[in-house]
């Protein structure tokens, strides 16, 4: 077959030996590199240089290729699954030892991205705005959004991806609704180590995690992404059609209610009216609009009825004319305008 060839040895240069490579050997490291800034440029030079196979007849094995270099940078550069990993190849680590953790700006001025005024600037209009720092030195135009994502990153010890650089696993995101994944701005991408790792622009607040752990059984950590990389991706990946979601209503006490959702335009089966919304689940634009409508229709209600008795109703059935529009008709319009588009 055309992909049955030994891609590390082949593309890489790795030795004979274990297959898969760890971590370290993957991505052409000394064992335990603990130099953050290192591991992402040997990822990025293996990377360009991998994705060169991906339109000839490897393209496949290319892809896969490609996600295994990314797993093992999201690993040696998330600090805590690092550590974890570091210990499972026989590294002894002191209990006490720690990883000091740098503020964005300082991180930012010590890479001499930049200077020490600016970052001065900005923390001082951080304060008074209460923007994040990674916002603000992009607003003030001091570093790109990518930049600025990955200081963000490095300041609180997660590993950054650019996600045009991998493909999210298809049986991750048909398991997360499109609904929730806008909602919150991420991408789920795959299981690394029974890790579900989601690319998103802040860390996941405790009761996303609680329900994409309920969804798909694994614990969350999280991957910083630009939000223009998470957009394109949500754009791509949950465009009309292409997913089959799995659309669950999450309990609180853990279990999950499942019901396959198919998008597909080329199903035959014709489409269920949507049952209309209660008041409750309007939003405030929805609900002013429909109250608009609402009051439009009774008026249309009323005036006709009046127009009838004044030109068309002979004269000497004026009072019952009177009496239809005044106690009849104006009053059911009333009740049903309140009642569909008042009453909460």
């Amino acid at each position: 077959m055309a992909d049955d060839i030994d891609v590390y040895k082949e593309w890489l240069g790795i030795p004979d030996g274990d297959r898969p490579p760890d971590h370290y050997q993957l991505l052409r490291l000394v064992q335990f590199e603990d130099d953050a800034e290192k591991i992402r440029n040997n990822y990025k030079k293996l990377n360009g240089h991998v994705r060169k196979y991906a339109a000839g007849k490897h393209s496949v094995r290319s892809q896969e290729l490609l996600n295994e270099l990314a797993k093992s940078m999201l690993c040696l550069t998330d600090a805590e699954r690092k550590r974890e990993y570091d210990v499972s190849l026989g590294r002894e680590v002191e209990a006490e030892e720690t990883t000091g953790r740098r503020a964005l700006e300082v991180i930012l001025t010590q890479k001499q991205l930049i200077s020490t005024s600016q970052a001065e600037e900005a923390r001082q209009h951080s304060d008074k705005t209460g923007l994040d720092m990674r916002d603000v030195v992009v607003q003030l135009k001091f570093v790109d959004q990518a930049t600025a994502t990955q200081a963000y990153a490095e300041e609180l010890g997660l590993p950054f991806i650019d996600l045009t650089d991998l493909v999210p696993d298809d049986n991750i995101l048909d398991q997360v609704p499109k609904k929730l994944v806008k909602q919150h701005s991420i991408l789920p991408l795959f299981v690394d180590d029974d890790v579900l790792l989601i690319a998103c622009t802040h860390p996941p607040d405790a009761d996303l995690e609680e329900e994409l752990r309920l969804r798909l059984n694994h614990p969350v950590r999280a991957v910083l992404a630009t939000p223009l990389n998470i957009n394109q991706g949500i754009a791509k990946y949950y465009a009309p059609g292409a997913r089959n979601e799995t659309v669950e209503a999450v309990s609180k006490g853990g279990k999950a209610a499942k019901s396959s959702k198919t998008s597909t335009s080329s199903s035959s089966a014709p489409a269920k009216k949507e049952p209309k919304k209660a008041l409750t689940q309007l939003t405030p634009d929805e609900l002013k609009q429909r109250q608009t409508m609402g009051i439009l229709a009774f008026c249309w209600t009323v005036i006709p009825s009046g127009l009838l008795d004044t030109y068309v109703v002979p004269d000497g059935f004026k009072l019952l004319g009177m009496f239809c529009v005044t106690l009849i008709t104006t009053p059911i319009a009333g009740y049903l305008l309140w009642k569909n588009c008042f009453k909460r």
